[in-house]
């Protein structure tokens, strides 16, 4: 469901937004370009999928001088992503990162994973890996100049993507 406020934000939207800040349920909300994006968090088959990735992917990343880290902001205040998972080049604190070498998406019903493509091609993202419970598929994509194309294997990790998805201890489908 997409909902749309034309005009002025209602003061109750505001409200909205704070007792979501206050529970941590804007875990995984983002902002596209002061556009504010609410997603309801994950059911517990992403959380399987999510744990699996990285215990198979860690152990390369780690081997290659990469971090992995879970969700974080990719981005700037008023124009980021919250990926599943990243595995960056280096350790840090901050609450924003410009960048990282590999994200992580994990799709969900009515999310905007393929959305998300553009801005991480702007932010120098190397790799991304989507992960699609429903279909049981991984797509590893390579980014070639500011577009992402398609790959079978993993340049970074050197993973091959059907061991990968192989490997995967899927959900039972819906």
């Amino acid at each position: 469901m997409r909902t749309v406020v034309l005009g002025d934000r209602p003061h109750e939207l505001d409200e909205l937004i704070e007792r979501r800040r206050a529970t941590g349920a804007d875990r995984y909300d983002e902002v596209w370009k002061g556009e504010y994006h609410m997603a309801p968090a994950p059911r517990h088959g992403h959380a399987l999928v999510d744990n699996a990735i990285a215990v198979l992917l860690t152990p390369a990343a780690a081997a290659v001088g990469l971090f992995g880290s879970g969700p974080f902001n990719l981005g700037e205040p008023g124009d980021y992503r919250v990926p599943d998972r990243g595995f960056h080049r280096s350790r840090s604190n901050d609450a924003w990162l410009a960048t990282a070498a590999i994200v992580v998406e994990i799709v969900s019903p009515d999310d905007e994973t393929w959305e998300k493509l553009p801005f991480y091609a702007a932010r120098d993202v190397d790799e991304v890996v989507i992960i699609d419970p429903s279909r049981r598929a991984v797509t590893w994509m390579e980014r070639d100049d500011r577009r992402f194309r398609q790959v079978e294997r993993s340049t970074l990790l050197g993973i091959d993507v059907g061991d990968l998805a192989d490997h995967i201890d899927w959900p039972p489908a819906d």
